[in-house]
């Protein structure tokens, strides 16, 4: 008999269908134009037990429940259910999808992929089968490989959704591709639970303005990645479960304490990620840790206040100013010079030392900043520098930051930049002729 946890969260998913058709009302969510958010009729626990016999097989209690509370089939391909890709399949079709004939033969075989199967195991699983041998060991050895698995749905090519009829994962979804790349699971523990995530990516704006939904469902997402989380022994895991919860658009602060504990117990790319995660949905406290782990690495702290937390950009100024010879490659300057645009200031003394830097591209960079500059005119010495820089593409840089300036002392260096140009490299000549334009000169007339 279903319990009344299974009820309350049937119930939640019937109420977000209706949601995610009135947020995404022009069908813009994948396939949502196939399936319309619709389900078809729901099924008897009959037809259900006739199929298990018919294929020696026990279905998942949550994937029966789906058929039985909520529904069967839709418009969508295939007569598919709304669900993701292109929804899920009619029930009792599409089991060949992974082994071609004779499928029954295999449904009630034990599942042979798993969570966090090596790349040596899946390697050998398909040994045999990439040997030159007959179709019917062919389909034998495919037999083997998707044993214990019914297709339940496709994204389209080679992409499809598995549900895992037997053994410690039963339940689970796993995402197959038919030309047997290694297959991966979604992080839920059963059906209902990956299929209500699915609502969730569609329907969080709109249950912000229901708390009681809200809470009970984007929490409990959350929760059960953490519970994933914890139970890896492995950090690829570990990775995917904190990049599975930056996809949310926000958290309970009760997820955001236990983060923050293990950001305090973690090390290496894992107190990275965990840094990312506190600063995208509670930059205030993440801001200790962040400076603490600039000490170390400055680019990664830029990046994340950028993407994240930019319109507080002004309480890194005295960090610039403070660490600023500390940045020596392009990628930290380029996010500094974002971070300090975005504090609406005259940062041009700041970065003008990087006018000389021996990296080209951090030059190249500094000239686009300073030209950002509302008062760009002020550093007009500096661009002269520019000018006659060794690498084109500052040249080129200095060329665009200085279009729309209109001083005569320029036109010495333009001339000089014109005839070491003399055929077009990088586009430098067509930039250099935008500039003269305000000056009523062309090309031609600079040279002379």
């Amino acid at each position: 008999m279903i319990d009344q946890k299974t009820l309350n969260q049937i119930e939640r998913i019937k109420t977000k269908l209706i949601l995610a058709k009135e947020i995404d009302n022009d069908f813009e969510v994948f396939a949502a134009d196939r399936h319309k958010y619709l389900i078809g009729e729901t099924i008897s626990s009959e037809e259900i037990l006739k199929f298990e016999r018919s294929y020696t097989i026990s279905l998942p209690e949550s994937y029966k429940a789906f058929l039985q509370y909520i529904g069967n089939g839709g418009i969508s391909n295939q007569n598919a259910a709304a669900g993701p890709g292109y929804g899920i399949f009619l029930f009792g079709k599409n089991i060949a999808e992974f082994v071609y004939s004779n499928p029954e033969n295999f449904l009630k075989q034990d599942c042979k992929v798993y969570p966090e199967m090596s790349d040596n195991f899946w390697k050998e699983l398909n040994m045999k089968i990439d040997e030159d041998i007959s179709d019917e060991d062919f389909e034998y050895e495919l037999g083997k490989i998707f044993s214990g698995i019914l297709p339940i749905g496709t994204e389209g090519c080679t992409y499809y959704y598995g549900l895992v009829l037997n053994g410690e994962f039963k339940g689970r979804v796993v995402n197959i591709d038919i030309d047997r790349r290694k297959p991966y699971f979604a992080f839920e523990s059963d059906f209902l639970d990956w299929y209500e995530r699915w609502l969730d990516e569609i329907t969080a704006e709109k249950i912000n303005d229901n708390n009681d939904l809200f809470n009970h469902t984007l929490g409990g997402v959350v929760t059960h990645i953490l519970d994933v989380y914890n139970a890896a022994d492995v950090e690829e895991t570990k990775l995917e479960c904190l990049i599975a919860i930056l996809k949310k658009k926000e958290i309970a602060s009760q997820a955001l304490d236990v983060l923050e504990k293990k950001y305090k117990s973690s090390e290496g790319v894992i107190q990275h990620k965990l840094l990312q995660v506190l600063t995208k949905f509670d930059y205030n406290r993440a801001y200790p840790y962040l400076i603490d782990f600039a000490k170390n690495d400055i680019l990664s702290v830029f990046q994340f206040v950028f993407w994240y937390a930019k319109d507080k950009s002004l309480d890194w100024l005295e960090f610039i100013k403070e660490n600023i010879q500390r940045i020596n490659d392009e990628k930290t300057f380029q996010f500094c010079t974002y971070l300090l645009k975005e504090m609406k200031l005259d940062y041009g003394i700041m970065i003008i030392p990087f006018s000389l830097n021996e990296n080209k591209e951090i030059r190249r960079q500094f000239y686009y900043s300073l030209g950002q500059l509302e008062n760009k005119r002020d550093y007009l010495d500096t661009f002269i520098i520019g000018l006659n820089d060794n690498s084109n593409w500052v040249v080129h840089a200095a060329l665009q930051a200085l279009n729309g300036i209109k001083d005569e002392k320029l036109l010495v260096h333009y001339k000089a930049v014109a005839e070491k140009f003399s055929k077009e490299q990088d586009y430098i000549l067509p930039n250099l002729s935008r500039n003269l334009e305000f000056f009523g000169l062309t090309l031609a007339e600079i040279k002379l």
